[in-house]
């Protein structure tokens, strides 16, 4: 399984069009085969930044969501509207269980 956690800081008068980008990406995502956890969500200490968790399978579940159209779309526009570079981690997980 893999866990990706990405994080983007949008420039203020740019983070309205980044949302919107961000959320023509989560339902495709989502329908991906192997996809099991697709979430974006804004910072709520700064309305500016946004944190992508991404849950997959295995490894080709990632290249087969990363090469949406509408994820390819979100990679062009990013040049344009973040305020500095992303941040981002792909962490291999053995297991898991439910908490609680």
């Amino acid at each position: 399984m893999i866990v990706v956690r990405f994080k983007v800081k949008a420039k203020p008068e740019k983070a309205e069009e980044l949302r919107a980008a961000f959320q023509s990406v989560v339902a495709p995502s989502r329908k991906v085969q192997g996809a099991l956890h697709f979430d974006i969500a804004r910072d709520v200490t700064d309305p500016n930044s946004f944190i992508a968790t991404e849950v997959f399978e295995d490894r080709a579940a990632l290249e087969r969501q990363e090469a949406l159209a509408e994820v390819q779309k979100v990679i062009a526009l990013l040049p344009n509207v973040l305020a500095g570079d992303p941040e981002a981690t792909i962490y291999n997980v053995s297991s898991s269980e439910p908490w609680g």
